[in-house]
C-alpha cells in the first residue's frame, strides 16, 4: 500500500457509491472523510481541510454546484482541486463545473475507478499555485 497523509473529502449522498471509493481510497493510502449531503460538505470544509475533494452535483440540501461556489469563497480552501463525480452528463454541466473551479470531471455511468483513482493521484502530487 502506498504511504500517503493525502486526505480526500467524499461528498456523495449514494451510500453504496461512497463505500465503494472509499474502500479503494483508504486501500491506496488516502485518508478519507466523508459528507452525504452539500450542507453537511460545506460545513465540515473548513475543519476537514482536504487535499482533494470529490464531489457529487445532485445532492439533497445544497447542490454541488453551490458547493463548488462555497469552496471557491473559503479562505485556504479556494484552490483545493474538486474532482466531480454526477450523472450529470450534458456539455453544459461539465463546462458549468469547470467555470466553477472543478479540475476533472467523471460521468458515474462511465467511470473507472482506476481512472478516477489516477486523477486523484495527480491532482493531490501538484502543487498548488
Amino acid at each position: 500500500m502506498p504511504e500517503t497523509s493525502k486526505k480526500v473529502m467524499l461528498v456523495e449522498d449514494d451510500k453504496f457509491l461512497s463505500s465503494l471509493i472509499r474502500a479503494r481510497l483508504e486501500k491506496d493510502g488516502f485518508q478519507v472523510a466523508q459528507a452525504f449531503d452539500g450542507d453537511d460538505a460545506i460545513k465540515r470544509l473548513p475543519e476537514e481541510r482536504p487535499d482533494l475533494v470529490i464531489l457529487d452535483l445532485i445532492m439533497p440540501k445544497t447542490n454541488g454546484f453551490d458547493v463548488l461556489k462555497a469552496i471557491s469563497l473559503m479562505p485556504g480552501l479556494e484552490r483545493t482541486p474538486v474532482v466531480v463525480v454526477s450523472n450529470l452528463a450534458q456539455d453544459s454541466d461539465v463546462l458549468k463545473a469547470q467555470q466553477l473551479g472543478a479540475k476533472a470531471y467523471f460521468v458515474k455511468v462511465k467511470i473507472s475507478i482506476d481512472d478516477l483513482i489516477g486523477k486523484i493521484e495527480t491532482l493531490v502530487q501538484q502543487p498548488i499555485a
